[in-house]
């Protein structure tokens, strides 16, 4: 459990006590639901992370496009809805070389130009022989992404480095060096489904 989901929960069922109190005990139910939902939102499962050259996937939720940007990266990119776990992980092990915010608009994370246009943190993993970079991107409910390291931080394949709250996308780019595993509307896990493998 992220402890912003505690946080939440707390928070709306004082609400939820107070409203009742002046109220109606009917009037309170609204927010006990809703506290009961960043419980379930908010949730962080472990997960089994596979072993080997691999490129696992940093988020959970439907892969929306694959899409060669250029000839050097192929992006994979993954929509999570308001139901999926939206904790994220590094895609392979290494040096974290560059985090990077930019801000945008908050159009719905599932159109294409998300990718480019969205308020977005891109972080570049180094492995040393090869590199991968990962975009938290904010959707339109979505106005809160944070990210746990720093550029210099190391990283394990899987291990969390942030998370985006209520409704998101994150783009993977990856170079020649790696082989696709996945295909467009494949429904993928962080941390233990395999986006690519390295040739």
């Amino acid at each position: 459990m992220v402890k912003d989901g505690i946080y939440y929960a707390l928070g709306l069922t004082a609400g939820g006590v107070a409203v009742s109190y002046l109220t109606s005990p009917f009037y309170g139910i609204p927010l006990y639901l809703l506290a009961v939902f960043c419980l379930y939102f908010f949730r962080d499962p472990d997960r089994s992370v596979p072993a080997g050259p691999l490129a696992v996937s940093p988020a959970d939720g439907k892969v929306v496009a694959i899409r060669r940007d250029s000839p050097q990266a192929t992006r994979i990119s993954i929509f999570m809805n308001l139901f999926d776990v939206h904790v994220n992980r590094s895609p392979i092990a290494g040096k974290i070389s560059q985090v990077r915010y930019q801000r945008g608009q908050f159009m719905a994370a599932n159109r294409e130009l998300a990718s480019s246009r969205n308020e977005q943190n891109m972080i570049t993993v180094d492995a040393g022989d090869t590199s991968v970079r990962f975009s938290q991107i904010a959707g339109l409910i979505a106005r809160r992404i944070v990210c746990y390291k720093r550029a210099g931080d190391e990283v394990s394949k899987g291990e969390r480095v942030g998370l985006i709250k209520f409704g998101s996308r994150v783009d993977v780019f990856l170079g020649p060096e790696w082989e696709l595993a996945v295909e467009e509307g494949a429904r993928v896990s962080a941390g233990s489904s395999v986006l690519a493998k390295k040739k």
